[in-house]
């Protein structure tokens, strides 16, 4: 049986994309704490080796783990894939009432994450409303 380990993105700056995405899911901005930081300088890495990497992951363990990775140049293009991240709907809420999705987009917005566009459409039967964005790199993501 295998499983999801981590989602892994190179970063410019691992610790502040890090933040943002703990921020999204409402996980706690994790710093490298002792006594793992001390064992990690121990083992022979330096200061700027932990800079190099962050981490963001459910205290909890539900949610999905996000590890970050230090890039070696800055990212061009689009990603080959992509988050999509969830709000939901209120179920006593009308099909058009998009307040929660919404709301979602102006705090993450706040956050430092770019809107790309609205999209509203249908896809067959089904309706479609959700933004693509950005995150303070520029990876994509929808909120839907």
């Amino acid at each position: 049986m295998v499983t999801l380990g981590n989602i892994t993105m190179y970063a410019n700056d691992p610790r502040t994309l890090a933040h943002f995405w703990a921020e999204v899911f409402g996980y706690p901005k994790l710093e490298w704490e002792d006594p793992l930081r001390q064992q990690l300088l121990d083992s022979g890495l330096t200061e700027a080796d932990l800079a190099s990497r962050a981490l963001a992951e459910d205290p909890e363990g539900k949610g999905p783990r996000f590890f970050f990775h230090h890039a070696d140049s800055v990212k061009q293009g689009r990603n080959r894939i992509h988050l999509d991240v969830n709000v939901g709907r209120d179920p006593d809420a009308a099909p058009s009432d998009h307040s929660r999705i919404d709301g979602e987009k102006d705090r993450l917005v706040a956050l430092g994450a770019t809107v790309v566009r609205r999209i509203e459409q249908t896809w067959g039967p089904w309706p479609e409303y959700y933004y693509q964005m950005q995150d303070p790199e520029g990876n994509e993501f929808c909120l839907q």
